[in-house]
């Protein structure tokens, strides 16, 4: 098997990394949304406004129109990062071995995301049930390391595996790993 990186890029793989940084621009603007609520909570804003502020949120951006609320957001990064995992991932290792710890690295930041994504997930059902200091604090708290953290998972996927995938033919899967290709695959990027 010839290595992906000795391939020119291709108008699939371009338009495959052009679709991850929609997506990933798309979570960057709503995380500074959310980042500004957060600041928000934490200067004592009422439950209510909170609950006011993120409906407002859910009627903006084209993720929040998607999802019911911040919950949903939480949701939504879930699921990106499951398709990356299962559709993505293997693509990049069977096309391009020497990326093996570049993607290692994606999935333990998945792993990492996944689990400050359930934290502020709880922190969100507190503070909606009590009004007390602690419940504000682990939100603020919440987000501001979701905030980092995925602000730095997204560079470095952007950098790191951008190149390889701009030169895939798409997401579907080599035969010898007896896979199918990714859903909706009809020989362009999907």
């Amino acid at each position: 098997m010839t290595s992906v990186g000795a391939k020119p890029e291709t108008e699939r793989g371009k338009a495959l990394f052009a679709e991850l940084l929609w997506v990933h621009s798309a979570i960057r603007r709503d995380l500074e949304l959310v980042e500004k609520l957060a600041a928000d909570v934490e200067d004592g804003v009422a439950g209510e406004a909170v609950e006011i502020a993120l409906e407002d949120l859910k009627t903006r951006g084209p993720l929040w129109k998607l999802k019911v609320n911040c919950l949903r957001y939480c949701r939504f990064v879930h699921a990106h990062h499951g398709a990356e995992d299962t559709l993505l991932f293997p693509v990049l290792r069977a096309a391009d071995p020497s990326i093996g710890p570049v993607v290692d690295r994606l999935e333990a930041d998945h792993a990492r995301v996944s689990d400050l994504l359930d934290a502020i997930e709880a922190a969100a059902r507190a503070l909606t049930d009590a009004e007390d200091r602690e419940a504000r604090r682990r939100v603020v708290d919440g987000l501001r390391d979701l905030h980092g953290h995925l602000l730095e998972h997204l560079d470095y996927e952007e950098r790191s595996a951008g190149p390889t995938m701009r030169r895939l033919d798409g997401l579907e899967r080599s035969s010898e790993m007896g896979r199918a290709k990714g859903p909706g695959h009809q020989g362009a990027a999907s």
